[in-house]
């Protein structure tokens, strides 16, 4: 959603419905999540059995690991705006665009859910993502990042992959796992499920078990035109 503009007179919508077509995100939402984004290092698109190749590969650590450790949600992009990075997120990704009160309280709307692919029109039946869960990104970093970087990964809205809409019931379901361990119940998504996860860890430089590597290259066999475009974090 464009700030600025009135919000959209919606019809009645059920809390969740049955499975929908997919359809491109509006280009609203595009804008939004994308404007913090910078032409400089942007990749060309590579085919994701290459892009799977290049992800460092590496055994996981979680000792020491603690959520807050990842410090989220913060002011987001407009810090006058009142809405955290959570809510920004969702405003970006709706469907039909809620109603937004002081607080940044939201009310209306709908969002489909990427996942499950379920249409939601409450947002307090959303989760925001992230794409690669903390735990894992923890597992994953190459060498312990600093509290700043940590924060960054958790409030990324410069890729439009980082972070994500989506039912509570499937991000739950997800909960910390990696695409060896869980994947979402609609196999549409699958392909840019893939490409997204493998671009969100390009992005960040974050290694991959030997496992989750398998589990990549064996969706990559039912993925033949998937790309991967990502742009390295700062």
């Amino acid at each position: 959603m464009l700030r600025g503009l009135p919000a959209l007179a919606l019809c009645a919508l059920p809390l969740l419905t049955a499975p929908v077509a997919h359809s491109a995100p509006s280009s609203a939402s595009a804008l939004t999540r994308t404007a913090a984004a910078g032409p400089s290092g942007v990749r060309a698109p590579l085919p994701l059995f290459e892009a799977i190749d290049r992800l460092p590969v590496a055994a996981e650590h979680r000792e020491g690991y603690k959520r807050d450790l990842y410090k989220h949600w913060n002011k987001g992009l407009i810090a006058s705006d009142g809405c955290d990075t959570r809510k920004e997120v969702i405003l970006a990704e709706a469907v039909g665009a809620p109603q937004v009160a002081a607080g940044c309280k939201l009310t209306g709307g709908s969002w489909r859910s990427a996942y499950d692919n379920l249409v939601v029109s409450d947002a307090a039946r959303l989760d925001v993502d992230h794409f690669v869960p903390l735990a894992e990104v923890y597992d994953s970093e190459q060498t312990p990042w600093s509290a700043a970087r940590r924060e960054a990964y958790a409030n990324d809205q410069a890729s439009p992959d980082t972070l994500i809409a989506v039912s509570a019931a499937s991000n739950r379901s997800k909960s910390d796992k990696d695409p060896a361990e869980w994947l979402p119940s609609d196999g549409s998504y699958h392909c840019t499920y893939a490409a997204s996860w493998v671009g969100t860890k390009l992005r960040w430089d974050l290694a991959a078990d030997d496992a989750e590597v398998q589990a990549l290259l064996g969706l990559a066999e039912d993925c033949p035109t998937t790309t991967v475009v990502y742009e390295s974090a700062v």
